[in-house]
């Protein structure tokens, strides 16, 4: 996720936008994915305790 991040910022530092747009892209959707296994795990943890 941060490796692609790295990449689009140095692609667009390079001036190349495609690669840049699509390593932005594929770091959105995988912070994304993240997020919503970090809530179910936390979810998960409350069901748990509780």
């Amino acid at each position: 996720m941060l490796i692609f991040l790295a990449i689009a910022a140095v692609a667009s530092l390079l001036g190349f936008r495609g690669v840049a747009g699509a390593s932005a892209g594929i770091a959105k959707i995988l912070i994304f994915i993240v997020l919503v296994i970090f809530i179910i795990a936390l979810f998960a943890g409350v069901l748990v305790v509780a």
